[in-house]
């Protein structure tokens, strides 16, 4: 009888648990879009590992991505799921891309550049005034050779690589003279990782002006595909695991501009007769590279200063 039973108790617990189990995976597979969101919140990105996905259909500079081709395809995708994963880095750059995409989305426009290459600008500093191992310098990494062509000053006192506005008109010019020659937004945005000169050698080569088209080096064959990536994700960030606040990005800073035409010998003690500090002047203006500013005959700069109760300003 003790055996019968015994047998008896361990069917009945089995049953128990395969309805338990049974019941489970029906409230699983079966959420209702308010347990999905419950669940979505209980189980964020970081721990359901997914591939992100693929727009069936891309368009970057108002040109189409061809993604039929599967090379182009699997591109993109590698930099969707780099960008996607690499979490740090894509937050930093929505956070800094709502401070600063204001400013360089005009310029684009006044210039008859698609607004798309404010991702170039992205992925090619990180929306930060960065210097790379080679000296390219600011948010469009210039060169200091190249930056004068294109109207920038390098000097000791004074390098406008880091004025984002006018860094921004500058790779603007730099774009048009690339699309004039090569026909193609594409090409042009890959000339601005390998020089212009670089990308008609490989037309030359390769018999082919289109970017799509061509092999080249690593670094340059993922250069925009990591702005398309970008793209995707910063538009569509909840698609992607983001679930970021908007009071979490950084505002613009709210300036307002004084000309100097005269030499300004002690920078610092400038800032503070306008009732900020030196920190907050090169924050303001990093393209002022020392403690003075010596401004040639003729010549005036604009210095932005902050808007009163705009930014607080430590005591001594």
């Amino acid at each position: 009888m003790k055996k019968i039973f015994n047998s008896r108790f361990h069917l009945i617990i089995l049953y128990l648990l395969i309805i338990t189990a049974g019941i489970f995976l029906v409230n699983f597979y079966f959420l209702t879009p308010q347990e999905s969101e419950v669940l979505n919140r209980r189980f964020p990105q970081g721990y359901r590992i997914v591939i992100p996905h693929v727009p069936d259909k891309v368009f970057m500079f108002g040109e189409e991505v061809p993604l039929k081709d599967s090379d182009i395809y699997e591109r993109l995708e590698r930099e969707i799921i780099v960008n996607t994963y690499w979490h740090s880095s894509t937050i930093l750059m929505m956070q800094r891309a709502a401070r600063w995409f204001p400013v360089i989305e005009p310029i684009l426009e006044e210039n008859n550049i698609p607004d798309d290459f404010k991702y170039i600008a992205a992925i090619e500093s990180g929306l930060d005034n960065v210097v790379s191992p080679v000296g390219a310098t600011g948010f469009w990494q210039f060169m200091k050779g190249t930056a004068p062509k294109y109207g920038l000053e390098v000097r000791n006192e004074v390098d406008e690589r880091y004025n984002v506005e006018k860094t921004t008109k500058a790779a603007a010019d730099y774009v048009k003279e690339a699309y004039d020659k090569f026909g193609s937004w594409a090409t042009a945005a890959a000339s601005f990782n390998m020089g212009i000169d670089g990308v008609e050698k490989q037309i030359e080569r390769q018999k082919t002006k289109n970017y799509y088209n061509m092999t080249l080096s690593d670094e340059t064959l993922r250069y925009l595909f990591r702005a398309v990536a970008l793209k995707i994700i910063m538009t569509n960030p909840q698609n992607y695991g983001f679930d970021i606040n908007e009071e979490k990005y950084y505002e613009p800073y709210d300036t307002y501009e004084v000309e100097v035409s005269e030499d300004v010998n002690d920078l610092a003690q400038w800032a503070i007769d306008r009732g900020i500090n030196y920190k907050w002047l090169k924050i303001l203006n990093p393209w002022l590279r020392d403690n003075e500013l010596y401004v040639p005959e003729g010549k005036t700069y604009k210095i932005k200063l902050p808007e009163p109760e705009s930014v607080y300003i430590i005591p001594e």
